[in-house]
């Protein structure tokens, strides 16, 4: 057995980070700097919590259902196993992807644990179609899988947990935020995508109200651990009626488990 290592899973955030269509930017101040104070002080004037990797709590979709505060820490921590399940452009992840994978992981997908999902678009994070507009998904039938299932929670590399094309980015509630996905959509299927997907962010729903966690935005060196079952904390900030939160998502591995041949990533000024 080999050394235990941290590795981090997380994209960071900030002003200029990648943001989701219609979240506004970070606001952050210096109030003291250098030059002047010799201190850094700064302060956070807007700050939106669905931004870079975070996790969303019940409170987000349900009305009268848990916030962040109420959550137990044990829900952000445990065993998990990351399933490499490679998908592009607006395809979903379906239950016959979720097995496969599942079957090349020690022990497969157990009660009680976290799941989360490499599908290698974590390499896209940007302000750019391929990680936004084009995004793939999880499947209606994938969520009802993992509540079946009873794991603790489910992570993915994507934008949200749901498909972008079910999202408010598209036509639903009070989309389309980017109405050129709808019309690019009809060019490519020749009918709206509403008749594909036709309800609003069905993932979310099923997900947290079965008290399955849910993350987005995993990133950092995920890639390092695809295939693997390791330990698995995204801690929240103890937010006061939060409907979710920056998490700071971390595996627990064994040294001689990690893929080698993945470079670690490099961020400068919030992107890769």
């Amino acid at each position: 057995m080999g050394k235990q290592v941290l590795v981090d899973l997380s994209h960071p955030f900030g002003r200029g980070n990648p943001l989701w269509p219609s979240n506004g930017d970070f606001h952050i101040d210096r109030v003291q700097h250098m030059p002047m104070h010799y201190r850094l002080l700064q302060t956070f004037n807007d700050f939106h919590m669905h931004n870079s990797t975070h996790a969303d709590s019940p409170s987000h979709v349900i009305p009268e259902a848990p916030y962040t505060h109420e959550l137990p820490l044990e829900n952000y921590y445990g065993e998990a196993v990351c399933l490499d399940i490679p998908k592009t452009h607006w395809q979903l992840i379906t239950v016959e992807d979720i097995e496969k994978a599942a079957e090349k992981v020690e022990g497969g997908i157990k009660e009680g644990d976290w799941v989360l999902i490499c599908t290698g678009m974590n390499k896209r994070w940007g302000e750019n179609d391929d990680y936004f507009a084009y995004s793939p998904g999880l499947a209606i039938e994938g969520a009802h899988w993992f509540v079946d299932h009873k794991v603790k929670g489910v992570g993915f590399d994507l934008q949200a947990l749901d498909h972008i094309l079910y999202t408010y980015a598209a036509e639903h509630g009070p989309g389309p935020y980017v109405p050129r996905i709808v019309e690019q959509y009809i060019k490519e299927f020749g009918h709206s995508p509403l008749e594909d997907f036709p309800e609003w962010e069905p993932v979310h729903d099923i997900l947290l109200r079965n008290n399955v966690m849910g993350i987005e935005n995993l990133g950092g060196d995920i890639e390092k651990v695809k295939g693997q079952r390791f330990m698995f904390c995204a801690f929240p900030l103890r937010w006061y009626m939060g409907d979710g939160t920056i998490v700071r998502a971390v595996a627990f591995i064994d040294e001689d488990k990690l893929n080698k041949d993945v470079p670690d990533r490099v961020y400068k000024y919030g992107v890769y």
